[in-house]
């Protein structure tokens, strides 16, 4: 006779969610990621934020169909009592079967080696400038080349942390380190720590922590309540500081975006020679410092300190346009507190996540990210299938009545000044640190 099925109810599988005791549950069954959270190739941090709960649906978006074999190894012998699946979820699973069939998540035909060829080219031009010409133009036309070869890095970064874009996962690796660490300084190691926990809490200001930029911005005035930072783990303490820079935010959007990415130095040092477990630290060290070691050189050769000042200018502001388009996608949609759910997955990637309108000759400007909804949806997806996919997931959608928000690029940029500026405004009337004279008055007046 066979032996019956034992059971735990939604309530004793979320009494094991804290590091040291991690279940899931994927399709009814309960599985025990503790040990496995140390080996994760995702890092611990999305199975911390999703234990106690059903995971299935970012299960499904995030591994291959290869990944449920090896779940049995994790079976606690449980099951979740009354185990259900919404209309949503099953729509949304039936999709992602339907496009592995198509054969949509390994057909990678956006041509990285064409790219990395751009890149290249982009990069030696620039050089070639800087060494080869006399004239403070072109020093200055320079810059701005090495700013457009960091941001197409940056694509092929984001891409090969996402899925293989190259012929194999050395390659992979190989391309990672070069367009990353090597050409652009950004630890790829820090990259999918702090990319796979933004995807997993999307819009979560607690968990997500591509919105915890306290206290120079602030995308809601839930954020004045002082809330705590899972991801950083501090807290993000709404003082007089952040007030007064949160006061200005719309103002200062863009001139920060100009320098964001010295944050993103910053953080790849820290990242790097913290205690925390970095696969490859050695790799990942020895790649900034090559950066570390040409860029400063190659700025050195400039004649003049005016010049070299005006280069890395020219090259951070042109990135910036990177962090701006990183910035659209997320600022102006909705946003909540709380830790991220994996029972409302489809929900909540569509709640929090805007699609950038543009004509298909200019996908190579967005690198994919105009198509960030089906993106977060299906992160695995390579960026040449997501304009292909986009009727469908417009279609499902539709179907439950769901959030599926579209702007122009002009638009989102409006949208989220509005958004930077609601926020600013909001900070100011709790503090009324300014006496509002005529010229405030001018300024911040509605309508």
């Amino acid at each position: 006779m066979a032996e019956s099925k034992r059971y735990i109810s939604q309530t004793e599988l979320e009494s094991h969610k804290k590091p040291g005791d991690l279940w899931i549950s994927i399709q009814g069954k309960i599985y025990d990621v503790t040990e496995w959270s140390r080996e994760h190739p995702g890092g611990a941090l999305p199975l911390l934020n999703l234990a106690g709960q059903d995971a299935t649906d970012a299960f499904v978006a995030y591994h291959p169909g290869l990944a449920w074999q090896y779940l049995d190894k994790f079976f606690t012998g449980y099951y979740l009592k009354d185990y259900s699946v919404s209309e949503v979820s099953k729509d949304f699973r039936k999709l992602a079967a339907e496009f592995s069939k198509m054969g949509l998540f390994e057909k990678k035909e956006h041509g990285t080696g064409i790219l990395l060829c751009i890149i290249a080219l982009l990069f030696s031009i620039s050089v070639y400038g800087v060494l080869c010409s006399n004239s403070a133009l072109v020093h200055l036309l320079s810059g701005a080349l090495l700013g457009f070869s960091w941001i197409q890095s940056g694509w092929i970064g984001h891409d090969s942390g996402h899925y293989q874009v190259m012929s194999s996962r050395k390659f992979n690796r190989v391309a990672q380190i070069l367009t990353g660490n090597c050409l652009a300084g950004i630890s790829i190691g820090w990259w999918k720590w702090n990319h796979n926990a933004h995807h997993i809490a999307c819009n979560s200001l607690e968990f997500d922590p591509d919105l915890q930029h306290m206290p120079i911005f602030a995308v809601s005035s839930k954020l004045f309540s002082s809330l705590t930072s899972y991801f950083y783990e501090r807290k993000m303490n709404f003082d007089s500081i952040a007030r007064f820079l949160v006061s200005y935010q719309h103002w200062t959007f863009y001139p920060v975006m100009c320098f964001a990415r010295i944050n993103l130095f910053a953080q790849s040092f820290l990242f790097l020679f913290s205690k925390r477990k970095v696969p490859n630290r050695g790799q990942e060290i020895l790649g900034i410092l090559v950066y570390w070691t040409w860029f400063p050189l190659l700025v050195s050769c400039l004649p003049n300190w005016g010049e070299r000042l005006m280069f890395v200018v020219a090259s951070f502001s042109v990135t910036g346009i990177q962090h701006v388009q990183f910035c659209l996608n997320h600022f102006s949609s909705s946003v909540y507190v709380g830790p991220p759910s994996g029972n409302n997955w489809f929900e909540k990637q569509t709640d929090g996540t805007l699609d950038i309108v543009c004509s298909s000759w200019m996908d190579w400007f967005h690198g994919g990210l105009q198509f960030q909804i089906e993106h977060h949806l299906f992160p695995r997806l390579p960026r040449c299938h997501l304009r292909k996919v986009s009727p469908f997931v417009q279609e499902l959608c539709k179907k439950h009545n769901l959030q599926y928000d579209t702007a122009s690029f002009w638009k989102a940029n409006v949208m989220t000044i509005e958004t930077l500026r609601s926020a600013a405004l909001q900070a100011r009337i709790l503090s009324n640190p300014i006496p509002k004279n005529l010229v405030w008055e001018a300024v911040n007046t509605h309508g």
